[in-house]
């Protein structure tokens, strides 16, 4: 028997109902075509189509075009504090099914609406949580889920230190709701001293700084994408592009390449990197180097070619669709010139963390560049984001890392 409904009712167009039957958890304001009843900012409402059927409940955004964020398309779910506690638990279970136990070291526990948790986002570095809430409907919960989500970790034997909330971000000005940062106080809990804490991916350690570090203080998404570049690194000579925290270098450098050089243009992003390699005692086999890469890739051109692999692994060059013509063309510079670098059995690692940039269109610009380059490419893998970011079919934005590994031939 269903449940009675007793939330505030919004009818929505016929494409929005083709849209959340489909798997897409979002509606947006001028999709509305009536509503029922007092809604509340960041409370729930049900959603209907023209003829009355039962489409989902969801968090209301008022200040947002993204209208209504689904949590149940269930007409009997009851979203209680248990319905929550049973949403953290499935989510838990699923990385510990996906992943061996050695990499929920670091990991991502909430993945917004890949996890049904619309505009929250959970990562797990060691001892502590860095948390990010971009939706009003979140806020407005967050003191029911984090508490909640520490007892579960500890029961599980993770033994959780503290909760960091990084709202440093201006989508939350769409939602209404302030940009900040600051420890998040777990009750009957002191805020921890530090902010930072030591990882461990892929064997390679990592000193993660939950409060300064970029996102939420470190890229996750790629720790198999790393471990597949380390496998081939062997007895190379790697240029690793766009470099950050040095990951992708220390993998190389960890699965056996001859030399690695790092490069970012921020020089605080190289002192992380080179800090990193102490760590690890791969100073010795990792330089770190503060460049711009688009200078530095037609410079080496005019030298004996130094390196047998070449990574790419740039910031999204674009966070919007009216922008996508112009990050395809920072795209196919940086691929047609790490191209040209290599020697015919060379090996390039290439990859796009925008969403907007689709795989069709990266894939055409790879095909473009290879061409003008005058080379060939074996494709070796082509790979996603790690499993603890899953892709929700259905759900585009959740589809945003494209990853290819080929051997220019």
């Amino acid at each position: 028997m269903k449940a009675e409904r007793n939330h505030p009712k919004y009818t929505v167009t016929p494409k929005a109902e083709a849209a959340i039957l489909r798997g897409h958890p979002w509606v947006y304001d001028a999709e509305i075509l009536q509503t029922e009843g007092e809604a509340e900012n960041g409370g729930l409402v049900d959603v209907v189509s023209k003829k009355g059927r039962y489409l989902g409940t969801g968090f209301l955004s008022e200040r947002s075009k993204i209208r209504v964020r689904l949590i149940s398309r269930n007409a009997n779910d009851q979203f209680d504090a248990a319905f929550w506690r049973r949403k953290l638990q499935w989510a838990w279970e699923y990385r510990k099914s996906v992943m061996p136990p050695e990499d929920l070291d670091a990991c991502r526990v909430i993945f917004g609406e890949a996890d049904a948790f619309p505009g929250l986002t959970v990562d797990k570095f060691h001892d502590l949580l860095s948390v990010q809430v971009l939706s009003v409907g979140m806020e407005r919960i967050q003191d029911l889920l984090l508490p909640a989500l520490v007892e579960l970790l500890r029961a599980d034997g993770f033994p959780i230190r503290g909760v960091f909330l990084r709202n440093d971000v201006a989508l939350r000005e769409k939602e209404g709701l302030a940009q900040g940062k600051g420890w998040y106080p777990l009750p009957g809990e002191a805020v921890p001293e530090s902010p930072l804490t030591e990882i461990t991916e892929n064997g390679v350690k990592y000193l993660v700084d939950v409060e300064n570090g970029q996102k939420t203080g470190f890229f996750l998404d790629q720790k198999y994408n790393r471990r597949a570049v380390g496998r081939i690194a062997r007895g190379k000579t790697v240029l690793d592009c766009f470099t950050h925290t040095g990951s992708f270098a220390l993998n190389a450098a960890a699965g056996g390449a001859k030399h690695v050089t790092a490069v970012d243009v921020s020089a605080s992003a190289v002192e992380m990197a080179r800090a990193n390699a102490e760590r690890n005692g791969l100073s010795g086999v990792v330089d770190c180097v503060a460049a711009n890469v688009f200078d530095l890739l037609p410079a080496l051109e005019k030298e004996p070619k130094r390196y047998d692999f070449i990574i790419l692994d740039p910031p999204a060059f674009t966070k919007s669709r009216k922008t996508v013509a112009n990050a395809i063309s920072g795209y196919k510079e940086i691929n047609y010139r790490a191209m040209k670098l290599l020697p015919r059995g060379g090996y390039l690692a290439t990859c796009s963390c925008s969403h907007f940039a689709t795989e069709e269109k990266f894939v055409a610009m790879l095909h473009s560049a290879a061409k003008d380059a005058g080379v060939q490419l074996r494709q070796i893998e082509a790979r996603q984001q790690s499993c603890d970011h899953p892709i929700l079919w259905g759900v585009e934005e959740t589809n945003y890392l494209k990853f290819y590994l080929f051997q220019v031939v």
